[in-house]
């Protein structure tokens, strides 16, 4: 029993940091089960109706099930982002003038390569976190997608929050796209500065005098450091580059890539503080069971891994470490339109779609993933925790040097958009209770 109760609490004490590099959670631990539990996720709805016969997806001969699989997982096309580098499974593949592009929303991921074998689909189980699929690029009279848990080797660890998740990675690649391992790489989010971004990705819109690692390649292998990132600079035309023609957009758009580098960790951090709380009270469960103790009794070591968990979304959800921009960046308009027309708004016609894009990326610094499915799905303790914090950060009172980068207009405007539009709000948000200090 001592030795039960002592590896309880080294996993405890290992969670109370803030995820980064963190431990990847069992994935068989009795709370998670993630490769044997029931999923209920888009792509794992769309097999069940590809078996049944359901839905006949459409193929075509450029772009085999592409096209059919966006159009079922409703992820649009101007989504598209290009990525060069040779860092996926169908890596031979890959090349400069053959990128592999990427199309994605909130809790969809599709992956094409021009010749490819597969079409790669990674979907948001709202319990299960991300689960990772292939679809058949050969012609069929019953297609269907396959489960590829073989993903986790490169997509459960440190770099995705301890749990399986998503990753957008910059590295140095040489002309061939092949990254150069000695040099190193980043995996990118909204905290990232942007000279550490896209290296190995083409992107296409403008960022003033700002620079990113993207559109170019190393030409010194023993000084990788040495991009030529004037070349890869406000660059909006991709011909010459590749053959945008084999693709559906004609463009790497880069508000895409900096929505896409957000939503992955948030996506992640999503999954891990369900995760992490199923785990703390399956192990308190346990605990208490073995020591004849009340088995709603919840220990400081508990409590504190929860309260850890809803804090670190929090900080994230709320952008307080986002790189700030030195000069406006400028994408697509058709990715822009197709991002922020899915926004609710509240009676002010706001959302939290709202692009900014001067100085940061959204007009009201809070995650447009506080709707999904998943953070809806979290367990009560961790959302209960969450919403409290929330609403003292937005009523004015936490004044924590962490969160000061809100401004008192920017907390009364998220707080007044998620009451319009986030049905599931404590009641005490709308009492007296929640009234904003001035």
């Amino acid at each position: 029993m001592r030795k039960l109760l002592f590896g309880l609490t080294l996993i405890a004490a290992l969670a109370f940091a803030d995820f980064e590099g963190s431990y990847v959670v069992p994935l068989d631990h009795a709370a998670i089960q993630y490769k044997t539990a029931p999923v209920t996720d888009r792509a794992f709805r769309l097999q069940q109706e590809l078996h049944e016969g359901k839905t006949k997806p459409e193929y075509d001969s450029v772009h085999g099930y592409l096209n059919a699989v966006l159009k079922a997982l409703h992820v649009p096309e101007s989504s598209q982002v290009l990525v060069y580098s040779k860092t996926s499974f169908q890596a031979p593949r890959i090349a400069p003038r053959l990128a592999r592009a990427i199309y994605f929303t909130d809790d969809a991921y599709v992956g094409w390569v021009p010749g490819g074998d597969v079409v790669e689909i990674a979907s948001v189980d709202p319990r299960q976190g991300v689960i990772f699929y292939t679809m058949d690029q050969d012609a069929a009279a019953k297609p269907r997608i396959d489960r590829r848990d073989d993903c986790l080797q490169c997509h459960a660890s440190g770099t995705t929050a301890g749990v399986p998740g998503l990753m957008v990675r910059s590295v140095f690649v040489d002309r061939t796209g092949m990254p150069l391992f000695n040099a190193g790489g980043f995996v990118t989010d909204h905290r990232s500065p942007l000279s550490q971004r896209w290296g190995g990705w083409y992107v296409t819109g403008t960022h003033g005098s700002q620079r990113h690692m993207g559109n170019v390649f190393v030409e010194e292998r023993d000084h990788p450091d040495a991009l030529d990132r004037e070349k890869g600079a406000n660059v909006t035309d991709l011909h010459g580059r590749i053959d945008i023609d084999n693709y559906l957009a004609p463009s790497s758009d880069i508000v895409a890539l900096m929505v896409l580098e957000h939503q992955t960790r948030m996506t992640n951090l999503i999954t891990r503080a369900g995760w992490e709380v199923r785990v703390a009270l399956s192990d308190q469960k346990t605990m208490n069971h073995a020591l004849k103790e009340p088995e709603d009794q919840m220990s400081d070591s508990t409590r504190r891994r929860i309260d850890n968990a809803a804090e670190t979304l929090l900080k994230y959800v709320l952008f307080t470490d986002e790189a700030l921009l030195d000069a406006p960046v400028k994408g697509s308009v058709a990715f822009t339109r197709d991002f922020q027309q899915r926004a609710p708004r509240d009676h002010a016609g706001r959302s939290l779609r709202d692009l900014d894009l001067t100085r940061r990326m959204f007009r009201y610094p809070c995650s447009f993933l506080i709707y999904s499915e998943a953070f809806d799905s979290l367990p009560r303790e961790v959302k209960d925790r969450f919403y409290h914090r929330l609403l003292e950060v937005l009523n004015g009172t936490d004044q924590t040097p962490v969160y000061s980068r809100l401004t008192a207009a920017d907390r009364k405007a998220i707080y007044e958009i998620l009451l319009d539009t986030k049905m599931d709000l404590p009641s005490y948000w709308r009492s007296g209770q929640a009234q904003l200090k001035q």
